[in-house]
């Protein structure tokens, strides 16, 4: 007789079927008994008792067999340029003068038409050097002078002022103007302070008196620095190197 290709009504059809046995990892087989199933009901219970194998193996499975790791793996991940700060990238020169091999004071004078007033300053890491922006508005450029100092002191009033750091760097800017003199708005922030600079500490403004402007900026020690004006907008540029 022929071989058939599937079970006819009535009979009994006998195969083994895997169960989780007691140990782990261990599988039983056992009998299993059909009687009046028809070809639907069979494939059925062929693809249980394949599901059940599927599932044997207990805690000697490979996890990494998984489609899915359990574990993500760390990816790379791509960190913030962590030597030019974007609040003053755009302030600075490839004019600038070369920074001194001293920390001596450094001057310039005022332009002849020079009444300004600061609007802005702004604080920044660059590599090698911290940077200091003195924005101004008005008319002419501004001249300056600036030095290390012993004690910042206020001026007009002769008061201290308090400027975190091991060294202040005295900021005096001339042929300033009072905002009514000039039109424009004076810097109102309080001390500042960044967490990306190196040498520069702190930058604390004091004020406009009798035709110049002085602000304070606390260094972690009397490094080199320069001083160079730049414009559209006008600004004074002070930027301070890198501890020896």
């Amino acid at each position: 007789m022929g071989a058939r290709s599937s079970p006819g009504a009535g009979e009994t059809i006998h195969g083994p079927v895997a169960y989780p046995g007691a140990g782990a990892g261990g599988c039983e087989a056992f009998p299993v008994s059909t009687r009046s199933r028809t070809v639907a009901v069979l494939l059925s219970s062929l693809v249980v008792s394949a599901t059940v194998l599927a599932g044997c193996g207990g805690d000697d499975a490979d996890p990494s067999s998984s489609g899915a790791s359990a574990t993500p793996e760390a990816s790379e991940t791509s960190t913030a340029d962590p030597v030019t700060d974007g609040a003053t990238a755009e302030d600075g020169s490839t004019d600038a003068p070369s920074f001194p091999g001293n920390a001596d004071p450094d001057t310039a004078e005022a332009s002849s038409d020079a009444l300004a007033t600061v609007s802005d300053i702004r604080l920044g890491r660059h590599d090698g050097f911290d940077r200091v922006v003195f924005e101004v508005g008005g008319s002419g450029t501004p001249g300056w002078d600036v030095r290390y100092v012993d004690q910042a002191v206020s001026q007009g009033s002769g008061d201290a002022v308090e400027v975190a750091g091991d060294a202040v760097l005295q900021v005096t800017l001339t042929g300033m103007g009072y905002p009514y003199a000039t039109g424009v708005e004076e810097y109102a922030g309080g001390p500042l302070a960044a967490d990306e600079t190196q040498v520069v500490t702190e930058v604390a403004f004091d004020a406009t008196y009798e035709g110049t402007t002085v602000a304070f900026v606390g260094t972690a020690g009397r490094t080199p620095f320069r001083v160079y004006a730049l414009e559209s907008p006008a600004r004074v540029v002070v930027e301070v190197a890198d501890v020896g």
